[in-house]
């Protein structure tokens, strides 16, 4: 059953990624996760005060923060990235964001082993594959550049959820929320506009937002029934779904080299993970 509820987060993360990077190529980026973000505090708040989790210890705090800023860059960036590029490549590369959890335990004293190096090289040499036709000058760069720094957001909000979850997962999901939307309050405020959204795509932000929330807390819980590499390995193939969504109902095709590209980009992230 965990390994079910792991690979739903999976088709959950993916679905909600197709579907908002499809409303980004009508509304700029920020407001898409603006917007589903708001979402997902609203309902991660309601499950939060029915457990009655909030005001405990609060050392979860710096690591929700961190994990809320860093998620807003890497939101903002790969929506952005997948409204202007192929979708197929851009979500594999922005998968990559499990290689700077990694490097930032290295730094702190661990030690992976080389089937984890050995993933980390071919999840890399998967994403120069997938986008390298995009940077002979055929297609704009500014879709794979923008997947890049996404990754490197999605990594450090993983990395700083994982330790805020040390504390308490509830909490940092919270708090991660809450910083996230705080800060397009306040940049909303800052430049007086950021846009809105039709009535018709308020509901499918929310949905984007209950989405993701759903999915992480299927993942929380997945992993903490024992089964943490397994749901590690089915929780990082969300790109999949992205791709499936984007070739079924947008008619995207791969060159032959950018499908070897992003399968050795997805094999190099489940080997990672495991």
């Amino acid at each position: 059953m965990a390994a079910v509820l792991a690979l739903l987060s999976s088709v959950l993360w993916g679905s909600a990624d197709f579907l908002g990077g499809t409303i980004s190529r009508r509304h700029k980026a920020a407001l898409v996760v603006g917007t589903s973000q708001a979402a997902g505090l609203l309902a991660i708040a309601v499950v939060a005060v029915a457990a009655g989790a909030l005001g405990d210890d609060a050392g979860y705090l710096p690591w929700a923060v961190l994990s809320g800023v860093a998620g807003v860059v890497g939101l903002v960036s790969f929506y952005a990235a997948l409204a202007s590029g192929t979708m197929g490549v851009v979500s594999p590369i922005a998968a990559l964001g499990a290689v700077v959890p990694i490097l930032l335990g290295v730094a702190g004293g661990e030690r992976p082993g080389p089937v984890v190096w050995a993933g980390m090289a071919v999840a890399v040499a998967g994403a120069a594959l997938a986008s390298g036709p995009e940077l002979t000058g055929a297609v704009s760069r500014r879709p794979v550049l923008l997947a890049c720094l996404a990754a490197v957001g999605f990594g450090f909000a993983l990395f700083a959820l994982d330790r805020g979850s040390r504390v308490s997962l509830l909490h940092t999901l919270w708090g991660m929320r809450l910083t996230s939307v705080t800060v397009f309050c306040v940049v909303a405020v800052a430049v007086r506009s950021v846009g809105g959204a039709g009535g018709r795509d308020l509901p499918a932000l929310a949905l984007i937002g209950l989405g993701d929330v759903t999915a992480n807390a299927l993942f929380a819980y997945a992993s903490s029934r024992g089964l943490v590499s397994v749901a590690s390995v089915l929780g990082s193939l969300y790109p999949v779904a992205t791709l499936v969504w984007a070739r079924v109902l947008l008619g995207e095709r791969l060159r032959r080299v950018q499908l070897v590209g992003v399968t050795l980009a997805l094999a190099g992230v489940v080997v990672m993970t495991r």
